[in-house]
């Protein structure tokens, strides 16, 4: 065996602690990702703080919590009016740690308002944009495939506008997106049809399966299209789901489904939902990014909270 100088000797163990150090950075990483996502959080719960001017002091706040990236709301919701200024906002953002990467705009900034918006998300470095709901026509939880195909139409359009800037458009679903047509069917998978694939992805709010269904299906069906999720518990057993959806329930120890109005707060982890088996599928969906949306009386602090201690759990 060759004999070594100490100076040799200190230069190699030196790189081997560097090398351990940067294998340990790498496994907290990794502890602190799960399922290799960094943890996120929409900011809407929180809006009455945005409103007040309390803005950095909610990053400071999500990012003490555990939160590494954020989705916020556009200058077009009256609480997030304070944050016009793109550059501003994203000094504020950097300053505490987080990442801000997505955002929510109303219907009447993609519109109207576009280039506006545009050079808003660019301003704040975002990579995607999106809207809560197209907003189409409906009564009674009804609308018609007229009303799909132009709603799907212009959005198209808007998704061809925003994908020429260098960003992604996505939409959630809420309201019209929860609807069924007017011989009965489900009106999600309608406009998944009628939706280009290579302009418009979608984000899926995790409390939409009690009314249009299993995430896991729409994920495996749909490879790469579902890019982002809005995450909160789902408890079955307290809540009114359409009659003869699939629903991921936990094999065992999970809370069965029931009729009761509404449901209450309840954190992930804690709920009816087979939270690993959504995830696997998510991998198929394609999903890049989850938010955290926990919309109780309170903004739901509390429940993000034990949110993110369950989300660690996972890999």
């Amino acid at each position: 065996m060759r004999s070594i100088s100490r100076r040799d000797f200190l230069q190699r163990a030196g790189a081997g602690a560097a090398a351990a150090g940067f294998l340990a950075v790498g496994t907290r990483r990794a502890a602190a990702e799960p399922l290799g996502i960094p943890i996120g959080a929409q900011t809407y719960p929180a809006r009455e703080m945005v409103a007040q001017g309390q803005f950095p002091q909610l990053c400071q706040k999500l990012y003490a919590a555990g939160v590494r990236q954020i989705e916020l709301c556009s200058p077009g919701y009256a609480q997030f009016k304070s944050l016009a200024d793109g550059k501003a906002t994203k000094k504020i953002v950097d300053d505490s740690g987080l990442r801000v990467i997505s955002s929510h705009f109303t219907m009447n900034e993609l519109r109207h308002q576009l280039p506006e918006s545009l050079q808003w998300a660019h301003d704040l470095g975002l990579v995607q944009m999106g809207t809560a709901s197209l907003g189409g026509r409906m009564t009674d939880g009804r609308t018609s495939l007229n009303n799909v195909k132009y709603a799907t139409q212009e959005f198209n359009q808007i998704g061809a506008n925003v994908n020429r800037a260098g960003l992604q458009l996505f939409l959630h679903n809420e309201g019209f997106e929860d609807t069924h047509l007017e011989d009965g069917r489900l009106t999600y998978p309608v406009l998944l049809d009628y939706l280009d694939p290579s302009l418009v992805k979608m984000q899926f709010q995790m409390s939409g399966m009690l009314l249009i269904g299993d995430p896991i299906m729409y994920f495996n069906n749909n490879p790469g299209r579902f890019i982002s999720a809005h995450l909160h518990g789902v408890d079955f057993s307290n809540a009114s789901a359409v009659p003869g959806l699939p629903l991921p329930v936990k094999r065992t120890g999970g809370r069965g489904r029931g009729a009761a109005p509404a449901p209450p707060p309840v954190a992930m982890g804690e709920d009816s939902v087979d939270w690993p088996r959504v995830f696997a599928a998510a991998k198929v969906g394609g999903m890049k990014n989850y938010f955290i949306e926990q919309e109780q009386p309170d903004g739901g602090w509390e429940t993000m909270v034990k949110d993110i201690a369950y989300l660690k759990t996972l890999s």
